[in-house]
């Protein structure tokens, strides 16, 4: 069957990568519920009924079976079995073979390179499993921190949109950043 069904969880050297289950709602509250998290995504503060429907609809996220899906995966940190945030890779295109990446993380565990371990990841599935030939992000341009970590992911920032979309009130700007398949071999065949 064409798409990408894993076999879960991805693991990393410290993280468990892998699809929502009901119980994460406490932890994904924990964090969705953060203005200083969600500043930059796309969904506002969700109090925990919010969360709770947010987190059905990520059930059924943990497969890419066509174009245009998003692969939503919770970031459990496994020495505590704590989620900590979401790593996404949408499958954008089959016939151009892009893709998407995206991540957010609870900010008691930011600075610590556990988003980074969990986009490395992500891109490697997007271009080993799912043949993807370019991974692209789309940031808000204030958001330094995702801007550095897609830098030291070798991610190279490909266009500057102003005023590109209303955003929670007002006009934002974007960066846009990719990644070549052949560049990501390069850098980890090194």
């Amino acid at each position: 069957m064409p798409g990408l069904h894993p076999d879960y969880p991805l693991r990393t050297e410290r993280l468990d990568l892998r699809p929502h289950r009901m119980d994460d709602l406490d932890d994904l509250y924990a964090f969705h519920s953060r203005p200083e998290v969600v500043r930059y995504t796309p969904w506002p503060v969700r109090d925990r009924e919010q969360t709770r429907v947010a987190l059905e609809t990520k059930l059924s996220q943990g497969e890419l079976t066509e174009p245009g899906q998003w692969l939503v995966l919770a970031i459990e940190l496994r020495e505590t079995g704590t989620v900590i945030g979401e790593v996404l890779l949408k499958w954008a295109s089959e016939a151009d073979r892009q893709g998407e990446i995206g991540f957010a993380l609870h900010t008691d565990y930011q600075g610590k390179g556990l988003a980074a371990e969990a986009a490395r990841e992500v891109l490697r599935v997007g271009f080993e499993d799912l043949g993807l030939h370019r991974i692209v992000a789309i940031l808000d341009d204030r958001n330094q921190a995702s801007a550095q970590l897609l830098e030291r992911l070798g991610m190279r920032r490909e266009a500057h949109h102003i005023h590109a979309l209303k955003f929670k009130g007002e006009w934002a700007n974007e960066y846009v950043y990719a990644l070549l398949e052949e560049d990501w071999r390069a850098a980890t065949s090194s």
